[in-house]
């Protein structure tokens, strides 16, 4: 199979450069997902803000509509190998579902830049307990 350059000329390289990093950040943002139980936030939110241009927010409302999906699929494969501990999920969901609801109303009331600060922040955090493995 031999890939036509002619379609690319066609759609613009801009274009087809944004088809490209959607593909790939969709690809590596669901692997994260299945592997790890992320991709929304930790990965498809700082590649659409660094790699496609997008505002913070946009780049975090267009991955909650992504993941979905996403977590859906992840979800009937973790069923399946059994993967699912159903009683903490059904703590969790309650409370997760009222944050989803405040959480855009607070990134609302946040600048984009103040956004991105907050979220780095979070994710160094984050990664920094995860290496000291407690």
């Amino acid at each position: 199979m031999q890939f036509d350059f002619a379609f690319v000329a066609h759609l613009g390289h801009k274009r087809f450069m944004q088809y490209l990093y959607a593909a790939l950040i969709g690809l590596f943002g669901g692997v994260a997902s299945g592997l790890f139980g992320i991709g929304g936030g930790i990965v498809m939110v700082p590649a659409m803000i660094f790699l496609m241009k997008q505002d913070p927010k946009i780049a975090v409302g267009t991955s909650l509509v992504v993941i979905v999906p996403t977590a859906l699929v992840g979800s009937f494969r973790h069923y399946a190998f059994h993967n699912i501990d159903w009683r903490i999920a059904v703590m969790l969901a309650p409370t997760a579902l009222i944050g989803g609801y405040f959480g855009p109303q607070i990134a609302e009331a946040i600048s984009g830049p103040a956004l991105k600060r907050a979220f780095g922040i979070l994710m160094l955090l984050a990664g920094l307990k995860l290496l000291a493995g407690k």
